[in-house]
């Protein structure tokens, strides 16, 4: 696999969308009954608009690129499950920030930051995906 415009695309998003998830959950809008300097919603709104944006980026961007070197169907290895995942958990924050559900938003995107971000970002590092040959071989020189 070459590093095309589209994975490039893709892998841009998703690392920015690692470095901004933080910022975005740090500055979480909080509760009235904490101490007004606790809370930054502007921040966190900002981040956290700039983080969805990134993850749709990835999600979508995901769907066009495909691996026949790993296990797959037509092209499409495992990690594209992320991609349904992402989509719905993502309508799913905004649907319980809409009903006032402000935990359930928390937890959803919590989660989603985990899970696509951190979980699925260390397997992307594995020495037979593109970015895990590309840090450990040419970059380290380990493999």
């Amino acid at each position: 696999m070459q590093l095309t415009p589209l994975i490039a695309v893709h892998m841009t998003a998703a690392l920015a969308a690692v470095a901004i998830g933080p910022i975005a959950l740090w500055a979480r809008r909080g509760h009235a009954s904490r101490q007004p300097h606790s809370q930054r919603p502007r921040l966190h709104r900002a981040a956290g608009y700039a983080w969805v944006t990134l993850m749709l980026i990835t999600a979508l961007s995901a769907i066009f690129i495909r691996d026949f070197n790993l296990p797959n169907i037509a092209g499409y290895t495992p990690i594209h499950l992320l991609v349904p995942i992402v989509l719905v958990s993502l309508f799913l924050a905004f649907w319980q920030l809409f009903r006032g559900n402000v935990s359930g938003h928390r937890k959803t995107m919590v989660t989603l930051y985990v899970g696509a971000c951190l979980v699925a970002g260390a397997f992307t590092l594995l020495p037979a995906r593109f970015l895990g040959q590309l840090v450990w071989g040419q970059w380290l020189g380990l493999i």
